[in-house]
């Protein structure tokens, strides 16, 4: 429990326990959810037995039901750039970068700096408190929530199996990874070998539905 950030049933991966809020911005900007996901990843510098099931990098394709595509990337690699971001293209311009909107020729439309404005993490609990404290309940972000936790698991499925995964399908599979009760005696299902090493996903043989 004290390593939970490295086992699936507890954290879900990185891809679900960090990654999930950019893919949640891309929900946002879609209006809906991904219809299906492929992608790929894997553990190239996290190998330890310390570091349980999950992967350290993940890239995943998710198509939305208009045909779009978002392309999704993580990565918790030493030496490699930190960046937690997203950009976004359309017909009529592109924002490559939090507050930049451009035309397809590179051209400013709109440029926002923030620097000034309101601590907008301050502002959203204000907005939501005061809300509640006048009876007006109309913050119902919790399905928002739940199709950003399946997104982000949808791409780990996609990534663990190395194959495409439907959302349907993926919402419907029997596979679980919780143990069998809530229990502090509990076994957990995945378990290490004689080693201390935990079994590892490896696409094209694991099964995710």
């Amino acid at each position: 429990m004290r390593n939970w950030y490295y086992f699936n049933w507890l954290c879900g991966d990185h891809i679900v326990e960090q990654h999930i809020h950019n893919l949640d911005v891309g929900n946002w900007v879609k209006k809906g959810h991904p219809v299906k996901a492929s992608g790929m990843g894997g553990r190239q510098v996290r190998t330890g037995k310390e570091y349980g099931e999950i992967f350290d990098h993940h890239f995943v394709e998710y198509e939305y039901a208009d045909g779009s595509m978002m392309y999704s990337q993580c990565r918790h690699q030493p030496g490699t750039p930190s960046k937690v971001t997203e950009a976004f293209v359309g017909t009529k311009g592109r924002a490559p970068k939090p507050g930049i909107i451009q035309d397809h020729a590179g051209k400013t439309i709109m440029r926002i700096s923030g620097k000034d404005d309101p601590d907008p993490y301050q502002v959203e609990h204000d907005v939501l408190f005061a809300a509640i404290a006048k009876g007006e309940y109309k913050f119902a972000d919790a399905e928002n929530g739940a199709h950003a936790t399946m997104t982000a698991i949808l791409g780990r499925m996609a990534t663990y199996s190395g194959q495409v995964v439907e959302w349907d399908k993926a919402l419907n599979s029997n596979i679980s990874l919780f143990p069998d009760k809530l229990d502090w005696n509990a076994m957990p299902k995945s378990l290490p070998d004689k080693d201390g090493f935990y079994p590892i996903a490896m696409p094209g043989k694991t099964e995710v539905i």
